[in-house]
């Protein structure tokens, strides 16, 4: 895939993706390395405090994953006061084979029937971002003080699993890594980037 830059042409290389066959709903309520008690004792907790303490009180000292999926369980919406708004969507597991990829850098893209969905930067390595990030949502990812991009963007990915491609440009200075996802995502304005 070729994009022009500033008079430049920048050449993409299509990396497949390897997708797990099993789908995974409620990730969330595996949470469970604290309870209820200690996580409404956190800043970004802190605020479900009183009400917790109020209508929850006989939960205070269950895992904090087990109680928000008892409450979903129950039709009480409150437990999406736990999450970030990606937090209870359904994902999937995937991960790029290829070792040189996975140890490389650069600026990466997702395609879906040709279009430009998400363009993103990747400082540290692709393997990481891809094989430890978006492509497995752990379960502290799903809440309010996760990592919400890891949870929206797999859910789109899985969403569109027949259709994705995987594009990424190896780079390895980070300035120029930077600027140029700052340049492209101007330009092309890809729909994923712009739906927190």
């Amino acid at each position: 895939m070729k994009f022009m830059i500033n008079s430049y042409d920048l050449t993409f290389r299509e990396i497949p993706l390897v997708f797990m066959t099993s789908l995974y709903s409620d990730v969330f309520a595996t949470k469970n390395n604290k309870t209820l008690r200690e996580t409404i004792e956190h800043k970004k907790y802190n605020i479900f405090k009183n009400i917790v303490i109020s209508n929850y009180k006989a939960y205070l000292d269950i895992g904090l994953g087990s109680f928000v999926a008892i409450l979903k369980d129950k039709g009480d919406i409150f437990y999406k006061e736990f999450l970030n708004k990606n937090g209870d969507k359904i994902y999937s597991q995937f991960y790029i084979s290829d070792k040189p990829v996975q140890s490389s850098k650069g600026i990466y893209l997702y395609c879906v029937d040709k279009e430009v969905k998400y363009i993103g930067r990747c400082k540290d390595s692709f393997g990481k971002r891809i094989n430890q990030g978006y492509g497995k949502v752990q379960p502290k990812n799903c809440y309010i003080d996760g990592q919400s991009t890891n949870c929206h963007l797999n859910s789109l990915i899985t969403e569109n699993k027949e259709k994705i491609k995987f594009y990424i440009l190896e780079l390895c200075d980070e300035k120029q890594i930077v600027e140029l996802e700052v340049t492209l995502i101007k330009k092309y304005k890809p729909e994923w980037n712009k739906t927190f």
